[in-house]
Order: structure tokens, then sequence, then C-alpha cells
């Protein structure tokens, strides 16, 4: 300690030095989760419509990183408004920042790798349930199938016999006109 300095005067490169490194391990959090929804897009973990809104997030996350950044620099204007706006989350254009919302009971205080391996095992979840419902579908197809074919045969068989019924009804029609013609010369001849 040097003469006339006080420890707040100390402090204030260590904070400085403290600050200057949580942006720039901020930003690059930020990068790496970029990156990886980029790549969980590409390999279709998650649904385009989910990642767009994941991108739009990210997005305002690198927005508020610039934001700290300026205010840190002090080059944005008004840095207190903008400190304080970064730090109470505040409304910006009317729009309320979405990190804000209530965060689920699931996912409260977990860090980054467990985050991560809670998303996996959801992913297993979800691949299991996909196989399952692939095998209700598959049986489903198969007991399809099998109704199609019964119904080929029984469609068969139904023309067989509406042919025998036809074949049925033109011999009555001939006896018939046969026991009309024997009636006829019957009564003629009597």
């Amino acid at each position: 300690k040097r003469h006339g300095q006080s420890s707040d005067d100390l402090r204030v490169p260590q904070v400085t030095v403290a600050i200057r490194s949580s942006l720039q391990s901020l930003g690059e959090k930020i990068e790496e989760l970029r990156e990886l929804l980029l790549r969980a897009v590409s390999t279709r973990q998650i649904t385009q419509l989910e990642g767009d809104r994941r991108q739009n997030l990210v997005d305002e996350l690198l927005t508020r990183h610039k934001q700290l950044e300026a205010s840190y620099r002090n080059e944005g204007p008004e840095p207190d408004v903008s400190r304080s706006s970064l730090m109470a989350g505040g409304v910006r254009r009317g729009v309320t920042n979405p990190w804000l919302l209530e965060e689920s009971e699931e996912t409260r205080g977990l860090g980054f790798d467990e985050l991560r391996q809670q998303q996996r095992r959801i992913i297993e979840e979800q691949d299991a349930g996909l196989d399952a419902l692939s095998s209700i579908i598959s049986r489903q197809k198969q007991m399809g199938q099998e109704i199609g074919n019964e119904l080929d045969e029984q469609n068969e068989i139904i023309d067989d016999l509406t042919n025998l019924v036809e074949n049925t009804d033109d011999r009555l029609r001939t006896q018939t006109r046969h026991v009309k013609m024997v009636d006829k010369k019957s009564t003629s001849c009597g």
C-alpha cells in the first residue's frame, strides 16, 4: 500500500479486471451458445421454429452484451440509464426481456453442463417415445394391410355371389317363361 492510497483506490483496478474478464467470458459463452444452437438446428435436434425462437433470444443476448461493453467503456448514450435498464432487465421499445420469464423447477439452479445433460436425457426420452410410437404405427399399418387383404377376399366372395345370383335369376326367368308357355298351351288345348 502506497502512502496516501486508500483501499478503495486499490480495489478499483481489481473490479475493472473482474468486469473485463466477466464480459469476455460472457461473450465467449454467448458464442458457444450460438454454435450449439446452429448445431442443434442442423442435426434436427430441435425444430426450425424452435431454433428461430432461440436464435432471437441469442441475438437479444448479443445486443445486451454489446450494451454492457459500451456501458463499461462509457461509450453508449446515457450509460447510467443503460446500466440500470440492463441490470433490471427493463423494457426496451415495448418488448419485455424473454430471459426474465419464470424458470421452471426442472432447470432452476442447474449449471451449463447439467442443462446439457438434462437436454440429452430429454432427447433420449423423446427418442424412446418416438420408437414406441413407430412400433405402434407399424402394427397399425400391418393391421390395415391385413384388413385390406380380408376386404379383397370378401369382395371376391361378393362378386362370386353376385354372379351366382345373376345366373340363378336368368335361369329363373327362363323357367318362368317355359312355365307360362306350358300353361298357355295347356289352356288352349283344353
